[in-house]
């Protein structure tokens, strides 16, 4: 008997972006311009998930130029994603360190200029115009900020979870929780709130307590509603980085126990977002003008990813055929390291 998902309490409207057309004919020529994604087998597989839609529900008030930059990350994080999930890449940290120190220095700002006839991995390419359309004009906080969350997100799934893999480690669920707002790049996504918004919100909002409680409670559902819709994929291609494994694995519980109780986590961390969100609209009632935008689009975030989630095929187990040849999607110029591609790769486990 197969379990039923439950439902995923989210009490804000649902919305999408009017200009989502624009943007997925901007992905289509941006993938191609950098190289990410090249073969048509890979495009098939690309254009079937429809970043453009998804992006559109999670920021659904951008304007048309934010809305095509949030989705170029999108699609970045994806892709990259992709090539440490779904083959060898995952299992061998000491294969991607290089192409992650190309990474650093795009971020770090020490990058030398590429030697002539050298062809720099596709990833490092597009990030180099992804870092030079975001973070010159921002604060430089924020670029302090979100240079962390985008390296810790890199470092955190090329050693911790790789090497997990690598030694058959079971992480504990509360170390999976902390980690998985960095597996997942939420905090990098939950950063460009203000690229979007045009706020800048200050180091004090960030460090206050309620603001912590909100990010941090609003990122929790997202990924964990996350591992909810991906879990059945999951398991059939034996990815262990998932909430509702890790609750059966240490608790003992079946299946549909195990999606009800985080289904009810889910609820109480939306909860929790809410009366944090209550908190800060009283104490500060002189920054309205930032907060509702920013907490505005925490909402849209659980909402949107909630919405994507139910309708994407990323996450039909029926469909799971699709992952079975990693080498007719991953391309191995987007790291620039050969991917061995192998069944048993870990799918999507983090934004899907």
């Amino acid at each position: 008997m197969e379990s039923e998902l439950p439902d995923i309490y989210c009490p804000f409207p649902q919305r999408s972006n009017p200009h989502v057309p624009h943007t997925r004919e901007h992905l289509d020529a941006w993938t191609r311009s950098t190289g990410l994604v090249h073969r048509e087998s890979a495009r098939a597989r690309f254009e079937q998930a429809d970043f453009g839609a998804f992006v559109g529900m999670v920021y659904p008030t951008a304007d048309s130029e934010h809305l095509d930059l949030v989705a170029d990350w999108f699609v970045w994080l994806f892709l990259v994603d992709d090539q440490l999930d779904d083959g060898h890449l995952g299992r061998s940290p000491e294969r991607v360190r290089d192409v992650v120190d190309r990474m650093r220095a795009v971020v770090e700002g020490t990058a030398p200029r590429p030697l002539p006839g050298e062809e720099l991995p596709a990833a490092v390419v597009a990030l180099c115009d992804l870092w030079e359309r975001t973070v010159p004009r921002a604060a430089r906080h924020w670029r302090t900020r979100f240079g962390w969350h985008l390296m810790t997100y890199l470092t955190t799934a090329t050693t911790w979870e790789a090497g997990n893999r690598a030694d058959g480690v079971v992480p504990s669920e509360a170390a999976y929780i902390a980690k998985r707002r960095h597996t997942g790049a939420i905090h990098v996504c939950m950063d460009l709130i203000e690229i979007v918004t045009g706020t800048e919100a200050p180091e004090s909002l960030h460090n206050d307590p309620r603001f912590i409680t909100a990010l941090e409670a609003s990122c929790n559902v997202v990924c964990w509603a996350n591992d909810v819709y991906s879990y059945e994929k999951e398991q059939v291609l034996g990815e262990i980085h998932n909430l509702v494994h890790l609750v059966r694995h240490h608790r003992g519980y079946g299946e549909q126990q195990a999606l009800d109780h985080v289904c009810a986590e889910i609820a109480t961390e939306t909860e929790r977002f809410l009366t944090a969100e209550d908190e800060l609209i009283d104490l500060y009632p002189q920054l309205t003008d930032l907060l509702v935008p920013y907490l505005d689009g925490m909402r849209s975030w659980m909402r949107g990813n909630l919405d994507w989630s139910r309708q994407t095929p990323r996450y039909n187990p029926a469909d799971v055929s699709q992952y079975a040849a990693p080498g007719e999607y991953l391309e191995e110029t987007v790291l620039g390291v050969a991917t061995d591609p192998v069944v048993q790769g870990a799918a999507d486990g983090h934004r899907g």
